[in-house]
This record gives C-alpha cells, sequence and structure tokens, in this order.
C-alpha cells in the first residue's frame, strides 16, 4: 500500500481530498438567521375599519299639502336659519273635504298636539339628566383634584356629561320637530277647510339652524302630501358610523376609545363609542365573501374646531382601542412557534440557537406579548426555519 501511494502520489491526494469533502458536507453547516432584541414599548390591540361621518339630527321636509312646489332658489350647502320659509306650496285648485277627511285631518292635528306635549317631556327629562352630570362633572374634577378618585372615574364622568349634552340637544331638535309638524298640520286643515289664503300659499319652514344637505326636488311642479322636497342638518353635530364584523362587535363596548385617523387632517381624533347596534345585515366583501356585520356608532371627544372641516358622508379610519398598554414585553410575532402545548422561540447564546418556552399574553397581529421565558435585552431568532434547532450554530445576517 505504501510502495503503491509512494509510486503513485496523486491517489494519495485524491483520497485526502474525498475524505475533507465527506467531512465537509455532512459538518452541521452554520445557519443564516435574522434576530431581534427583546424590548419593551408601548402594545395596542384594536380593531380598525373604515367608517364615515354623519349628521345626527337630520330632516326631510316634505310636502305638507298638495299642491304646485314653487322652484328652489337655495343650494346644498346654504345656511338656513330655524323658521325661516325655504319654499311656498300653490294650492290647487279648492276642494270640500268629505266629512271622513276633515276627521281625519282633525285627528292628525290633535295626534300632532300630543306629540309634541311627549317631545317636551322628553326634553325636560333630558336636560334634567344634562344638569345633574354636568354637576357630577364638576364634582369629581374637584376630588380627582385632590387625588381622591382615579382618573378612570373623571373620564367616565365626563364622558357622561358629553353624551347625556348630546342627548339634550337631540331631544330639543325633536321638540322643534314635533312643533313644526303640528304647525303643518294645522296649516293642512286650515287649508283644505278653505280657510287660507289662496295667493299666499303655503310655507315651507326649517324646523332648526343647519344647511341645505339635499335637495330633492328642484324644478317647480305639482306634489303629493308627503313628498320629500328637502333634507336639511347641523354638519356642526356630527357621528361616526363604522361597520365591523359581528364577531368584533361583540368585544366593542359603550364607552370604548376610538382612534380616528385618515380623515384628511395632520392628526387624529379622538372619538368614544356611544351604540352598538343590536341588529346585523349581511354585506358581501370586495372578494364576494358574505359577511355579517353590524354599525358602530360614536361621538367625536376631540375640541369641535378640529374637525369642522368634516361634513356629512366624509371617509375615517375607525380604531376601536381593545387593550393598551405603554410598557410591555414584545417580541415580533412571526418569531413564535408551537411547542408542545405552548409557545416558544429561538434565542441566541454564544452563537447558538437556544429554545426556551414562552408565555403569550395580548397579540396585535405583528407583536405578541410575553409574560414569562424571556427577558429584555435577550435576542430572538425572527422567521426561524425548519433547519433550525436547539443546539444549531447560527449566524447573524446582516440588514440595511
Amino acid at each position: 500500500m505504501r510502495t503503491l501511494l509512494g509510486k503513485h502520489p496523486a491517489i494519495f491526494v485524491v483520497i485526502i481530498v474525498v475524505i475533507a469533502l465527506l467531512v465537509w458536507g455532512f459538518w452541521p453547516q452554520t445557519v443564516l438567521v435574522e434576530a431581534v432584541p427583546v424590548t419593551r414599548a408601548p402594545l395596542t390591540i384594536d380593531i380598525t375599519e373604515e367608517g364615515r361621518t354623519r349628521v345626527i339630527d337630520r330632516y326631510i321636509l316634505s310636502a305638507p299639502v298638495d299642491g304646485v312646489a314653487c322652484r328652489v332658489q337655495l343650494n346644498v350647502g346654504d345656511p338656513v336659519e330655524q323658521g325661516q320659509t325655504l319654499m311656498y306650496i300653490s294650492p290647487l285648485a279648492s276642494q270640500v273635504l268629505d266629512p271622513r277627511s276633515l276627521a281625519q285631518a282633525e285627528a292628525k292635528v290633535a295626534a300632532a298636539k300630543s306629540a309634541l306635549r311627549g317631545a317636551k317631556e322628553l326634553a325636560s327629562a333630558a336636560s334634567a339628566d344634562a344638569t345633574f352630570a354636568e354637576k357630577e362633572r364638576r364634582r369629581l374634577k374637584r376630588l380627582v383634584e385632590k387625588r381622591l378618585i382615579s382618573r378612570e372615574a373623571f373620564d367616565k364622568a365626563v364622558t357622561t356629561a358629553q353624551m347625556s349634552t348630546a342627548a339634550k340637544r337631540s331631544a330639543d331638535f325633536t321638540v322643534e320637530v314635533a312643533r313644526h309638524e303640528l304647525e303643518a298640520a294645522q296649516t293642512m286643515l286650515g287649508f283644505s277647510t278653505g280657510s287660507g289664503s289662496v295667493q299666499e300659499g303655503v310655507p315651507v319652514r326649517s324646523p332648526i339652524n343647519g344647511k341645505i344637505l339635499k335637495v330633492v326636488r328642484e324644478c317647480e311642479g305639482p306634489v303629493r302630501t308627503g313628498e320629500p322636497l328637502l333634507e336639511i342638518g347641523d354638519p356642526s353635530a356630527l357621528e361616526i358610523e363604522v361597520d365591523v364584523l359581528s364577531a368584533d362587535a361583540v368585544k366593542i363596548k359603550p364607552g370604548m376609545k376610538v382612534n380616528i385617523d385618515r380623515w384628511g387632517g395632520e392628526h387624529p381624533l379622538i372619538g368614544v363609542v356611544r351604540t352598538i347596534e343590536p341588529v346585523g345585515f349581511t354585506k358581501v366583501s370586495a372578494l364576494g365573501v358574505e359577511e355579517q356585520r353590524v354599525l358602530i356608532i360614536s361621538d367625536f371627544t376631540s375640541p369641535a374646531e378640529l374637525w369642522q372641516r368634516l361634513g356629512d358622508g366624509y371617509r375615517v379610519e375607525a380604531s376601536f382601542i381593545l387593550w393598551q398598554e405603554n410598557e410591555v414585553l414584545q417580541v415580533p410575532a412571526n418569531s413564535l412557534f408551537r411547542y408542545q402545548q405552548g409557545w416558544a422561540v429561538f434565542t441566541i447564546k454564544d452563537k447558538q440557537a437556544i429554545r426556551r418556552e414562552v408565555t403569550v399574553g395580548q397579540r396585535n397581529g405583528l407583536t405578541a406579548q410575553i409574560l414569562e421565558g424571556l427577558n429584555d435585552g435577550d435576542i430572538v431568532i425572527n422567521h426561524p426555519s425548519e433547519n433550525i434547532e436547539d443546539g444549531r450554530r447560527i449566524k447573524i445576517r446582516l440588514t440595511d
């Protein structure tokens, strides 16, 4: 053998090279990995959906009598005042009401009077609630300044006061609408019995201070009783409606904080959930999938001067804050993997991958809260591949 190797040294070299290649091939190779540190940072769990603004109280003015409507001289966006005459309806040729129709007109007047009295009672109750809520807010403000109660209790009182004020404003609008409907019923009865002036026509007045949102009928022509003519609202009193999946709606509660973004301004706005509607509806998604969705109604809590540029039907993006903390030990969600009955990550120590079981808390899809198993400053492997095992030598990939 030695003689053969001495005569043919090239064979010896080939054997050494083959052995070296086999050792190199079967030797565990270093795996390139992406490493990220375990940090403490704010973590927010939210539900984000697109929504739109809408006027809280909007009114559709309809024709109180059959007649001929004059041409509307108003445009969308024009301001109107309460009691302002917006247009006239010239009565058709006078006709005598039969006893049945006359009784119905009188009954409508009586019903409108009852509705007005009921609206006044509700407005009185809403005013009392708003007064009590404001007194409670002032009382708790003094207590929170003395640190006798928590800030959360005071914030809840502030939210209650704002919601009570909004309810009072809505009740006052309802009173004005009921008064307007009574006037319309009385006008219909008066003109139908021939006691009104045919030359003057029937005025259609605005029930509130606001702006024209929609002109349903612009040209002059005959109209029937109840036919819509104009739509009026107060753009300074807006709310946000957002439709979310029914599975997400059950996680949202009244009084929950809402961040409003992508509305066109430089800074996000803040709101609070007022109502989760109890009835869902079916909506087809962009992928053609039928989804059950629920409307969430929220109010602005940011100062009004910040969002007065918004109008009815403007697009916004609402984020409902389910959970939020400022100092949370967290890792990227992609660094986690299933191990036995729980979760685990690979940490890096002495250029080796070390598997460590962890207890996971809150997750938002990108980041996960770590309750046990890691410490601040540990280095974990992001996107661990199947080639990484406990004790495997690794090399950190440099990223730009």
